[in-house]
């Protein structure tokens, strides 16, 4: 917490580092195989079960920043790439 009580925000390149190693974690490759531009289906072979993974690490690491932090069901279907998650979270983070 800052000192006026506000939680500090994670910036982009904070966001984008954390996507990185929790997919990196979840799928067991080296971090520096995903870049922003990796499609989750094509360049990285992550099915649903891992993206569902992924959410679920995001919103748990999150929830310390922003209590009750969630991304929606309804919108996984249009995160396609490492890009689209982190342009996502970024900016759910600065809406809280």
């Amino acid at each position: 917490m800052s000192a006026d009580g506000q939680v500090a925000k994670m910036s982009r390149p904070e966001v984008l580092e954390l996507v990185r190693m929790q997919l990196a974690d979840i799928l067991e490759m080296s971090p520096d195989k995903i870049n922003e531009s990796s499609s989750f289906t094509e360049d990285l072979n992550a099915d649903s079960l891992a993206l569902i993974e992924l959410v679920e690490s995001l919103e748990e690491e999150l929830r310390r920043q922003v209590p009750g932090f969630r991304i929606d069901d309804e919108d996984l279907e249009d995160l396609r790439t490492v890009r689209d998650a982190v342009d996502y979270v970024t900016a759910k983070l600065e809406a809280a």
